[in-house]
């Protein structure tokens, strides 16, 4: 950036009228200019939003697209003026386009230098505050332009690969004798590649790569694991169809890794600690994570330089509750051991949850899916508010369905049937389970399922058989979830076998009717699967089916990004690391609607504080009720202010066996396909069919509060309290309005747990998703 820019920047643009040279030359120093010729967009409503853009030169339009498709202009940026602010504090996406009028010069400021520069300083705070409270008082002035920006925005770019900077990102997966690698480029996804080495160590070696050029298949001499890593190079920097001049370009390294045990839910960025803490976990899963974290250590050496960052099977079902993933057997094995339902297949759930609410234009947390990854190793999830929440792997992959080569699910007796009177030993039943059972084993054919519908169209009555238990598993895990969800609103197909079997689809179809799933026939047997999302329902299905292609590996390169992200916020978290939280006890309350408060205790009754809440607006009222469920009653429930259009029940989980009714975890606000309970008043009684909830531990934050602790709206933190029995609570859900005030809120049973009172502190440590 030019002198005359510096200058520019303290004398036009006023939000940086208040930093000193230094800091607004650091700021310069650590930001990206661009330029835009006249009609070229320079951001788009529904992005989402790293930067800060502040206009240099130039005129740009601001705008958005009514519901009849009619652009409508908002006003303009000129000169001086800053963009992004909202979507910055917020964590949503941008709510309008902003498009070049002339030839602009742009500095985008990225998020982190906004964050831990521009919102440290209290002037700068209240600058913000003030530019966009202006701003929204003047377009809601004219009702039809605020109803085009505030409507719901298109779920698109869920999938995009961008962050704060440019990155080159390398994806690697290690297995024992492969390496398979994809390469992307964030700024210009034209330069993809993809490729594996196979037989590592063994005769008959060879590399295949794909890339902008077409396949390139080299047999290679038999050699080792940093032999692979220097081919896999080599084409990568072919001058004939490579996508990098030297090894120097890659900016990062995301790496499939199985196991993340608890300790992991969330891409992880690799670091001394976390390494040695990935093979802590090797026990769990001997087979895989040692060759896992070989291939780290090999991709560390050859890439020195750049951030490694770990993506794991795991994480993605770290929110099953403990009633979804706990064995019937004594505690201790839990406790000490650690042997539990992990899940697998997270990172391909996870990336067809997304797809499919984008192709729906939906949001995944408004959902209620069914993911169903059918391929040589098979698993269902059960995904509710975009969370994992059930899934049929357990401690290993061998649990569930029946698989190629394994055989799921199975009575306990059969090992000891097998080991006394089949007299096999331990390592024989498992390579009984796990590699000669499943498909292969019932067929007598092939694990391979496109070898097995051959065989049963040739009338092998033992294909035939195994392709009808297979099915039949695959449907009762179905009906189950949407039993424990309490209902479905999307079914996913995905996998080798889910995106390439339409027989397979269909057979797995047959009989749900009953629950809304209706298969389209035509539409299932042209669906592309491996192509593109398809619709495979018929148009009055009540529950939508789709073919989803999978993308684990595009999956890890998204989380790479994310962890990078989180990783370049740490450092807003650790200037802010003493400045602690309120921590607050909530006990059970009731929130009621104005007709039920009159049902309750009489026509005309308002209701009457007894004393303010923490929450501006907010009080506990003088009024109670009893709480009635099939099994028991709790009396003397306060009720809490002001009325809300929809009554809700909020309770500990120790109390729900009290009542006798089996509420979620879940935020404020949102009691769709929840239980209900009677409530109980002077004047009256009133049956809710619904809104009875646990909620789900939180902190309410103002945007500047979330700016200066660096999470988002709707991010989920890992937060440590202190006292006499310290405990860190994962999965504290940020809650970002600007009428909040800063406090975290658990229930009476967190605090019993850990011994907290109202009053104590807590200390956000680390971000476990960001949105």
């Amino acid at each position: 950036m030019n002198p005359n820019d510096l200058t520019f920047l303290k004398s036009k643009v006023p939000l940086l009228a208040y930093f000193t040279d230094a800091k607004r030359e650091e700021l310069a120093s650590g930001s990206r200019l661009a330029s835009f010729e006249p009609g070229q967009p320079i951001a788009f409503a529904g992005d989402e939003v790293h930067f800060l853009g502040v206009m240099l030169e130039g005129t740009a339009v601001i705008s958005v697209l009514s519901d009849g498709g009619e652009r409508q202009a908002l006003g303009k940026f000129t000169a001086g003026d800053t963009f992004g602010e909202m979507a910055l504090m917020t964590g949503d996406r941008a709510l309008a386009d902003v498009i070049a009028e002339t030839r602009c010069r742009v500095m985008l400021i990225p998020l982190t230098l906004f964050r831990s520069i521009i919102m440290a300083e209290p002037r700068a705070v209240q600058h913000v505050s003030q530019t966009l409270t202006s701003r929204l008082q003047k377009l809601m002035q004219e009702p039809a332009k605020a109803a085009a920006v505030f409507r719901k925005q298109e779920q698109q770019g869920l999938l995009e690969l961008k962050g704060e900077r440019p990155e080159r990102i390398l994806v690697l997966n290690s297995g024992s004798s492969s390496l398979k690698y994809s390469f992307f480029d964030t700024e210009d996804e034209a330069k993809f590649a993809q490729g594996v080495v196979e037989r590592i160590g063994s005769q008959g070696t060879r590399l295949i790569h794909r890339g902008p050029r077409g396949e390139v298949k080299r047999e290679l001499p038999q050699g080792t694991y940093s032999q692979a890593c220097a081919e896999m190079l080599h084409e990568l920097s072919a001058k004939e169809g490579g996508v990098i001049r030297d090894p120097s370009e890659i900016t990062a390294v995301g790496h499939r890794v199985v196991h993340g045990g608890e300790r992991f839910s969330e891409g992880t960025v690799i670091d001394a600690k976390v390494l040695a803490e990935i093979e802590a976990l090797n026990p769990l899963a001997p087979l895989h994570n040692p060759v896992n974290v070989l291939g780290i250590k090999e991709a560390q050496r050859v890439f020195p330089a750049v951030p490694h960052v770990a993506v794991f099977d795991t994480a993605f079902h770290q929110t099953l509750p403990n009633y979804a993933y706990l064995y019937g057997l004594p505690s201790g094995f839990y406790e000490q051991d650690k042997v539990r339902r992990y899940g697998f297949h997270g990172t391909s759930h996870a990336y067809v949850t997304l797809a499919g609410a984008q192709f729906l234009n939906r949001r995944a947390r408004e959902l209620k899916i069914v993911s169903c990854h059918l391929g040589n190793g098979a698993s269902l999830c059960a995904v509710e508010h975009g969370r994992s929440v059930d899934t049929s792997m357990g401690f290993t992959p061998g649990e569930g369905l029946i698989m190629g080569t394994r055989c799921g699910d199975l009575d306990s007796g059969v090992f000891a049937y097998l080991e006394r009177e089949k007299k096999m030993t331990g390592a024989q039943i498992d390579e009984l389970l796990n590699k000669k059972s499943g498909l292969l084993g019932l067929s007598g054919v092939s694990s391979d399922v496109r070898e097995i519908e051959k065989a049963a169209n040739d009338g092998n009555a033992c294909a035939l058989v195994a392709l009808k238990t297979f099915c039949y598993r695959v449907r009762k895990y179905i009906g189950a979830y949407v039993a424990a969800m309490g209902g479905i609103d999307v079914l996913l197909f995905t996998g080798g076998i889910g995106q390439g079997s339409a027989g397979i689809r269909s057979l797995t179809l047959q009989g749900l009717g009953c629950m809304g799933l209706h298969n389209d026939e035509q539409r299932n047997r042209e669906a592309r699967g491996f192509v593109e999302v398809c619709r495979i329902s018929t148009d009055d299905s009540p529950v939508t089916v789709l073919v989803v292609p999978t993308n684990e590996e595009r999956m890890i390169a998204r989380e790479t990004l994310r962890a990078l992200s989180r990783s370049y916020l740490r450092q807003t978290l650790v200037a802010h690391a003493q400045e602690p939280i309120l921590v607050e006890v909530s006990a059970h309350h009731v929130h009621l609607s104005p007709e039920h408060v009159e049902a309750l205790f009489g026509k005309g009754h308002q209701l009457t504080k007894h004393a303010d809440l923490s929450q501006p607006g907010q009080y506990a009222c003088k009024e109670q009720v009893t709480l009635a469920g099939p099994r028991g009653r709790i009396e003397r429930v306060r009720v809490l202010g002001p009325t809300r259009k929809a009554t809700q029940v909020e309770i500990a989980l120790t109390e729900q066996f009290k009542l006798g009714i089996h509420p979620p975890i879940r935020e404020s606000g949102d009691i769709a396909d929840t239980p209900g309970c009677t409530l109980e008043g002077p004047a009256g009684a009133v049956a809710l069919d619904r809104g009875v909830i646990c909620a789900l531990r939180h902190i309410h934050m103002t945007p500047q509060d979330a700016l200066r602790y660096g999470v988002r709206d709707k991010a989920s933190v890992r937060v440590r309290v202190t006292g006499d029995r310290e405990m860190t609570f994962g999965d504290v859900r940020v809650r970002v309005d600007p009428n909040f005030r800063l406090a975290m809120h658990i229930d009476t049973d967190e605090a019993n747990a850990a011994n907290i009172q109202t009053g104590a502190q807590g200390i956000i440590e680390g971000i476990q998703s960001d949105s």
